[in-house]
């Protein structure tokens, strides 16, 4: 369980422990009663706090202002500081690249997985279905 005296910071932890453990639990943010908001698998009691906050299914709403209080936040969670880390170190005439030619990223990722050989619950299986399993899609 873990605390935040923000709620969209709670929000962006849980779907990402979604994500995560998307397997074998699943998490959600609750209101607790000293003020903060917890993030704590569905599973728990409730005795500490009062219901489940509804979350989004995804990122893909993600605005400038909760994209510039990531950003500004001086302890981001791990998954945030490594998103930005994999555009802050790029020279700024490449990513203006990036959007003029429209280059996509999605299929860069989709890549990038393939070549690694894994599957979507991380089982070793090679490069040849892996490219078919993320590249085909």
């Amino acid at each position: 369980m873990e605390r935040f005296p923000d709620k969209q910071k709670a929000i962006d932890l849980a779907l990402w422990q979604n994500h995560n453990h998307r397997f074998n639990d699943t998490y959600g943010v609750a209101h607790s009663t000293q003020g903060d908001y917890v993030v704590t698998p569905i599973t728990q009691p409730l005795s500490i706090h009062s219901e489940f906050v509804k979350l989004p299914k995804d990122f893909s709403k993600l605005n400038l202002k909760h994209l510039q209080k990531v950003y500004m936040d001086e302890n981001p969670l791990h998954f945030w500081e490594e998103i930005r880390g994999m555009f802050s170190g790029v020279h700024g005439e490449t990513l203006r690249f990036i959007l003029s030619a429209k280059i996509p990223l999605k299929t860069i990722l989709r890549y990038e997985l393939a070549t690694r050989g894994y599957d979507e619950i991380f089982n070793y299986i090679g490069y040849e279905k892996a490219l078919a399993l993320w590249c085909d899609k």
